[in-house]
């Protein structure tokens, strides 16, 4: 007889680890990212790449364990949540963050030895997570208002505590290009932190404007309101079979079925509008005025915006 406790132990294990997606803070990390490129570049004065490359949910434990030693990490209470979050700078990115900040981008990158951080390379570490943070707390705006404070900082993720070792917990890896450095940002997010908001978090995300920079938009709207389009004005139509248009001779007369004050059909690129009366201005010239709208109100700038 086989023995399958083995493949029982290890299907009841990953059952215990099968956590509930918050899809609407997946949602909120990736416009976060998107947000943070030029954030950064505005903050490095340099060229800023930033791509989530990873959002996935683990033990705290294993999350804080992926962790390399050291790491610069910035405990973080989010405080409208009563909760601890974990923002980490991995030691190639903390690195090219100061050889960027010191003028070294004449410098091609090279490997760092693995060693503890000075006392200015936590303070210009701890200066750029309060700048993404900041940006977090815009990209959860939206959502759920919310403020990151650094409380201290950590550079061993085994005295790292930021909740209960097998509660879950939600990491997103950045992956963050300056000029040609590489390096990553890890946040953890333990649901233990996210339990005020966890109904929020939780909903599905089925489109719309959430965040983002909006400026495109409103630019848009305002080049529409001024955009030219051709407008005809159709008297009649008549349906006619080839033969009869080729029997056609100069003289004849094109019946259409209609009377002199009857409205005539405005369109714009094939789509009817309205219906108009025909009239002549002052001028003498031919003018149209508007007797019914063909199409439903909808206030275009809601619709853009939206």
């Amino acid at each position: 007889m086989i023995d399958t406790r083995a493949v029982e132990e290890l299907i009841v294990e990953r059952a215990k680890r099968s956590y509930a997606r918050l899809p609407l803070l997946e949602v909120v990390l990736d416009r976060f990212a998107l947000s943070l490129s030029q954030s950064l570049k505005t903050y490095l004065g340099s060229v800023v790449d930033v791509t989530l490359t990873k959002m996935d949910y683990l033990t705290c434990q294993d999350a804080i364990d992926s962790l390399p030693e050291p790491s610069l990490i910035g405990v973080t209470e989010a405080v409208e949540w009563s909760g601890t979050i974990g923002a980490a700078l991995r030691p190639e990115l903390l690195f090219s963050i100061l050889e960027i900040t010191f003028g070294g981008r004449t410098v091609p990158e090279r490997p760092q030895s693995t060693r503890n951080f000075t006392g200015i390379e936590k303070r210009i570490g701890k200066a750029f997570c309060e700048r993404t943070l900041s940006e977090l707390s815009l990209a959860f705006e939206k959502v759920t208002p919310v403020r990151f404070e650094i409380s201290h900082l950590e550079t061993n993720p085994k005295a790292l505590m930021l909740g209960p070792p097998t509660s879950a917990c939600a990491r997103a890896i950045l992956e963050i290009r300056i000029e040609d450095r590489v390096g990553e940002m890890v946040f953890l997010l333990p649901t233990t932190a996210l339990d005020a908001v966890g109904d929020i978090l939780s909903q599905q995300f089925t489109g719309g404007q959430l965040g983002g920079d909006s400026g495109w938009r409103k630019k848009l709207t305002e080049k529409l309101g001024t955009t030219n389009i051709p407008v005809s004005a159709v008297l009649g139509e008549t349906k006619l079979s080839l033969r009869e248009v080729l029997s056609w001779t100069p003289g004849q007369v094109l019946e259409l079925g209609m009377q002199v004050d009857d409205p005539v059909t405005l369109s714009v690129i094939g789509k009817t509008i309205a219906r108009a009366e025909v009239g002549r201005r002052k001028n003498g010239k031919i003018a149209l005025k508007v007797s019914e709208k063909l199409y439903e109100e909808e206030e275009l700038p809601h619709v853009l915006l939206d």
